[in-house]
């Protein structure tokens, strides 16, 4: 699945993985793209499945003319080495059919690359929020039993909230009804979560709940939540544009209005 590029050699081993979830708003893949274009990281390879729609590009990340023209594909592997970070961006979607393959073949290939901690970043549906969810801040984390061993005290330092168990039907079941785990609109979290507890695989999720539109502040506030945890840089906060944009970005809504028009 892991084509490596011609000149890597790349080993994965104790390396922390983060990787989106193709979810509502695109939220995860923007908080990627922030976080390679500002670590400046290193594409080391790529995804080669027939799980995604394919698709190919020039380089998002380009910084100059002459690696502009690079092509990209739909899935591809980021490293930062000095830091121990791998990042995989998806670009595009899972073909619906293959979605169970997909994550049999992510799974296995976290497991034997020797990564030491997997990050999921989602969304998920904020109109599908119950109560409790609209009374407090819009960002939830899980964390499988192997990664709580390892992060509950930094969980609980950063005051971060688990995402909340709802009712199957709410206003319609038993009241003793065993609540359930609901991410809506976010894409393959919920699956690639209980399959990762399944396995006894260290991954955390890390969520938020928002709209389609523009979605640009919630990567941001997604980017933010997950330094707070793993120090990525040192406090984004302290000045304002810290994260660096990718150059892909300038067109995120498409070209501007032609004068011609008028």
């Amino acid at each position: 699945m892991f084509i490596p590029s011609q000149n890597s050699s790349q080993s994965f081993k104790d390396f922390t993985l983060v990787l989106p979830a193709v979810a509502v708003g695109n939220v995860g893949q923007l908080a990627v793209d922030l976080m390679v274009s500002t670590l400046n990281m290193s594409r080391v390879g790529y995804m080669h499945t027939d799980c995604l729609i394919p698709m190919a590009g020039n380089n998002p990340y380009s910084r100059c003319k002459e690696d502009a023209e690079e092509l990209h594909t739909s899935a591809e592997v980021y490293t930062a080495a000095e830091q121990k970070l791998a990042v995989l961006q998806i670009r595009a979607p899972i073909i619906e059919t293959k979605t169970k393959k997909f994550i049999q073949l992510l799974l296995s290939w976290i497991k034997t690359s020797g990564f030491s901690r997997t990050v999921v970043l989602s969304s998920s549906h904020a109109y599908q929020r119950d109560d409790q969810q609209l009374r407090s801040a819009p960002l939830r984390y899980l964390a499988t039993p192997s990664l709580l061993k390892a992060a509950a005290d930094a969980f609980t330092e950063l005051g971060w909230r688990e995402m909340e168990r709802v009712p199957a039907f709410p206003g319609l079941t038993e009241a003793n009804a065993e609540p359930r785990l609901s991410i809506p609109g976010g894409g393959i979290t919920k699956r690639l979560f209980t399959d990762s507890c399944a396995e006894d695989l260290p991954l955390a999720v890390l969520l938020l709940f928002c709209s389609e539109g523009d979605n640009i502040p919630d990567a941001f506030a997604l980017v933010n939540h997950l330094n707070d945890w793993l120090h990525l840089l040192e406090d984004p906060r302290l000045k304002q544009n810290t994260w660096t944009t990718p150059s892909s970005w300038s067109l995120l809504f498409g070209s501007g209005v032609p004068p011609a028009l008028f």
